[in-house]
């Protein structure tokens, strides 16, 4: 077997204790013991963001963001304090670093931090003296020289970044789930465990529900040609390896996923001409509201209905925002209805093959789910539905299309 130099990043699961955080020191160390060159990324323990996050609203209404900061990456810090010291009581020489000192450097903005620049001396120094690197994920140094925070799933950012500086062989990062699947297997026993999958794929996949990995982590890599390998700590198994590259034979449809943190907001009446939309959506964008799906209906007798979908999150900003245009745009009424849900099939290969969207259609109306809206992109179709049909939606879709079958089984023709 050949060596190989690879950043692994370890999930707040695959370390939630002492015990756990030993079981990742026994595998680093024996991944050293090969001769191959490890660079740790570890995220805080089990829950702990969570419980921080706690606190911080039990002593104040509106924390700052720089104190927000600066208390929820103790955690990453924590974690990888004990995750050295595992490895020095195995006799496997290691450092803990925190992000500014394995050289991020980020933007101002508090719990949503851009990278802007590395500079790894001091992780590449501990390589070359045949120190374990074991670095807080999540996190850097602005250039006011504050702490700041990736935001959730911080720590893939940080671990895809470090292997693309470092010009390791591959990133691999482990979760409580031994790979990417063809559905949440929470929901679909039958999901099957893809062996490999493209990063257009996944990209659609992550920012149509799959949570695991980060979609910004996913962006990153495909920008720069970071091979990905998804993987379990629990289990060890291969996983799903995440590349650049399209299987010669690749299957039309590759996954369905949901999203269940959307809402949907509609302007009635709005008058049907040059600069309306803009106006709507530029001011929502100023609010910083991330819109995602968008419909607008046929003119009837110069009045049209726009509808979009918005974070939960966001509603009551979004409300406030086009509520306060209704005068402007010239419309009757703004409506919201946060009782929606998203499902996408996700495929490169439905580019090439028409009948995906009908097929797709025709199963759901046999299961008696409306779809309100429709979104596609050149390997994705999203409808929305109803939250309470979304399971029964994800389950009757996996089934139709034959995505727990290996894809040379599936049927060719929809």
């Amino acid at each position: 077997m050949s060596v190989a130099f690879v950043v692994e990043k370890f999930g707040g699961t695959s370390v939630a204790g002492p015990d756990r955080i030993r079981v990742v020191a026994d595998h680093v160390a024996r991944r050293c013991s090969r001769g191959d060159r490890v660079v740790l990324v570890i995220s805080a323990m089990g829950s702990e963001t969570d419980q921080l996050l706690r606190m911080a609203s039990d002593v104040a209404a509106d924390p700052p963001g720089r104190e927000v900061d600066m208390l929820i990456t103790g955690g990453e810090r924590k974690a990888c304090a004990l995750m050295a010291m595992a490895l020095s009581d195995l006799g496997v020489p290691a450092a803990s670093f925190t992000g500014s000192q394995a050289g991020f450097r980020t933007d101002s903005t508090h719990s949503d931090a851009k990278i802007l620049a590395i500079t790894p001396g001091r992780i590449t120094e501990a390589l070359a003296r045949g120190v374990v690197p074991v670095v807080g994920g999540s996190q850097g140094v602005s250039g006011d020289g504050d702490v700041t925070f990736f935001g959730r799933g911080g720590s893939d950012t940080t671990a895809v970044a470090l292997a693309h500086v470092l010009a390791a062989d591959y990133c691999e990062i482990y979760t409580d789930v031994p790979g990417v699947f063809s559905a949440d297997p929470r929901l679909v026993p039958q999901a099957r465990r893809m062996d490999v999958v493209s990063f257009d794929e996944l990209l659609e996949m992550t920012a149509s529900g799959c949570p695991k990995p980060a979609m910004r982590a996913v962006e990153l890599a495909r920008t720069y040609g970071v091979e990905l390998h998804v993987r379990s700590a629990f289990s060890w198994m291969p996983g799903t390896t995440v590349t650049g590259e399209e299987a010669m034979e690749h299957a039309i449809i590759s996954a369905v996923t949901h999203d269940a943190s959307e809402a949907k907001m509609t302007v009635s009446g709005v008058a049907d001409k040059p600069g309306v939309a803009g106006r709507l959506f530029r001011a929502l964008a100023d609010t910083e509201v991330n819109v995602d799906m968008i419909v607008q209906n046929v003119s009837r007798e110069g009045v049209t209905d726009i509808s979009f979908t918005v974070p939960k999150l966001q509603l009551d900003a979004s409300r406030s925002v086009a509520v306060a245009l209704i005068d402007e745009l010239g419309a009757d009424e703004v409506s919201a209805d946060d009782s929606i849900a998203r499902v996408s099939l996700i495929g490169a290969g439905m580019q090439t093959n028409p009948g995906v969207a009908a097929r797709m259609f025709e199963t759901l109306a046999a299961a008696g789910i409306n779809i309100e809206m429709i979104s596609t992109s050149a390997i994705r179709i999203s409808c929305v539905i109803r939250a309470g049909d979304m399971e029964r939606a994800v389950v009757v879709l996996h089934e139709s299309f034959e995505l727990d079958k290996d894809p040379a089984d599936r049927a060719s023709v929809y």
